[in-house]
């Protein structure tokens, strides 16, 4: 089975779990974010999907990340005073924001990197998840202060 046909089944899977069915346009939305994983905003995935499917509304593409989201199938990333954009990298990492490009990179965190971060909560508390974005450029930027 290809990664495309696995993603559908796991698409298929999260939506029946959480009581949804699978639709022809939720299917090319998770496609989109899948295929190119670049953190795209609603925006920019509605202009991919539009390719795809041209009948396809921005509305309707919202309410498909909406849905997504709410099934865990892909993550919101929520950078200070930015539209939100979309990743489909389930596990704990963090961002790189790039003030130059406007690109967002993962940054994968070792295990033991989280479980330190973890020890930092106030006592009584335990975090769902951890979220940490760094922001800043390149270090061959000639504009930057590097």
């Amino acid at each position: 089975m290809n990664s495309t046909a696995k993603s559908c089944a796991a698409l298929a899977k999260q939506l029946t779990d959480s009581g949804l069915r699978p639709t022809p346009q939720r299917e090319v939305v998770f496609k989109v974010i899948l295929e190119k994983r670049d953190h795209p905003t609603a925006d920019e995935i509605y202009v991919r999907v539009k390719s795809q499917m041209p009948t396809i509304s921005l509305a309707t593409v919202y309410n498909c990340l909406e849905t997504l989201v709410h099934c865990g199938l892909v993550r919101q990333v929520n950078l200070e005073r930015a539209p939100t954009r979309y990743c489909p990298n389930l596990h704990e990492h963090a961002h790189f924001h790039d003030d130059t490009t406007g690109q967002v990179h993962d940054i994968e965190l070792p295990a033991d990197t989280i479980k330190e971060l973890r020890k930092l909560l106030p006592i009584g508390f335990d975090a769902n998840t951890v979220e940490l974005a760094f922001r800043g450029r390149a270090a061959s930027d000639p504009h930057g202060s590097n």
